[in-house]
């Protein structure tokens, strides 16, 4: 088997190395950075923590502050028209996951021919262009996009979250600072802390795994389940807090080059039709997914409950496999995971979309990476189980 891997060309990790921000451009001869970030990181004025040193280094740094949840194509658009009606060299996406993938995409959309929408890049397309180098500033210890040749974008016109994937989605580097997860509310610790240890496990049992690949994932999935906890009950826990960045980092280049699978495919149609959280979505999915496919790769499902820490050597694989379901419960239930009914989505309403969500989960081809690929009815069956 030939694996193809990628990752940024630098990484610059650890407590304040946000106040670096200049000199990772300089490397690089870049120096006029328009920076993407979303309206509260803006108004609260955390997005200084990057601004600042720039000013302090002589750069004078545009803004973009219109990402949102769940970023659309046509934010997509406004930021495109917002890099080319400036002379920008490089966009820094500074944020959670959408404003990393909304710089990620205004990169891929601006180097486009004229007349291509983002709707021409998603998966099975390629996006190999982009148009300025990209430099990522994660504020969470979840998506892992700082790391990925992933982004995800929502069509407007067909409420799909499309996986748009390729060279171009790929940041030049990136800059991994948990100190800037301090202020992050426990909510969002939890949803992005399950999605990284998502992001690990689907990486290890996935159909396109790799040694690279596995290597990284099973470090993720050591961090994140010893640490996910402590971050979520105690928010300046430094050490969690510097376990969860590093994993969700490493949880990101494993599946940037093996993949993800079932779960994020059921995951991005739940989230385009009712706007849940990305990371909240995954968690609703991922003890009813890795019961589905758990005696399809047992091996690598118990190896990763061994990683967690919830099973031993001594532990046959079908005992660590069953750890591992009762594991995920759990977490669900302390760190406050609600079904989507318990989220308030109405039965009638879940049910109408639930052909519409299966299509989509299959068409993005995360699913045929799941060590038990499913069709549609079994995709849907599998919505109805965790409805309630």
């Amino acid at each position: 088997m030939t694996a193809t891997i990628v990752s940024p060309r630098l990484m610059r990790i650890g407590g304040g190395s946000v106040g670096q921000v200049a000199e990772v451009l300089g490397l690089f001869g870049l120096s006029r950075p328009l920076v993407v970030t979303d309206p509260w990181m803006a108004s609260s004025g955390t997005v200084e923590r990057c601004l600042e040193p720039l000013r302090q280094a002589g750069i004078t740094a545009a803004v973009f502050a219109e990402t949102v949840p769940d970023p659309t194509d046509t934010v997509i658009e406004a930021g495109v028209a917002a890099f080319r009606a400036g002379d920008y060299d490089c966009l820094i996406g500074f944020g959670g996951g959408s404003p990393m993938d909304t710089a990620k995409a205004i990169a891929i959309l601006a180097a486009a021919v004229p007349g291509q929408k983002m709707r021409d890049f998603k998966v099975p397309a390629t996006a190999d262009k982009a148009a300025c180098p990209v430099l990522c500033i994660p504020t969470t210890a979840g998506t892992g996009s700082e790391a990925t040749r992933f982004t995800v974008i929502t069509d407007t016109g067909t409420d799909e979250k499309m996986l748009i994937a390729g060279l171009g989605a790929l940041p030049l580097a990136a800059i991994v600072d948990f100190e800037l997860t301090y202020s992050v509310p426990p909510r969002t610790t939890a949803d992005t802390g399950i999605d990284s240890l998502t992001h690990a496990l689907e990486a290890y049992v996935s159909k396109r795994a790799n040694p690279h690949a596995d290597s990284l994932a099973l470090s993720a999935m050591r961090l994140i389940g010893r640490h996910l906890r402590s971050a979520y009950h105690k928010p300046r826990d430094a050490a969690a807090r510097e376990a969860m960045m590093l994993g969700a980092m490493q949880a990101g280049l494993a599946f940037s080059n093996a993949s993800v699978a079932l779960v994020h495919g059921m995951s991005r149609p739940i989230g385009a039709h009712f706007h849940v959280p990305h990371g909240l979505s995954n968690a609703m999915l991922l003890p009813a997914v890795t019961e589905f496919g758990l005696n399809d790769a047992l091996p690598r499902y118990a190896e990763a409950a061994r990683a967690i820490g919830v099973a031993t050597t001594e532990d046959a694989d079908q005992v660590a496999g069953s750890k591992l379901l009762e594991e995920l419960r759990a977490l669900n239930q302390e760190l406050g995971v609600p079904t989507p009914q318990g989220y308030g989505i109405a039965r009638e309403t879940w049910e109408g979309l639930l052909p519409v969500m299966a299509r989509q989960a299959l068409a993005s081809g995360s699913p045929g990476n799941n060590p038990r690929v499913p069709d549609e009815s079994e995709i849907v069956a599998l919505y109805r189980k965790v409805y309630a």
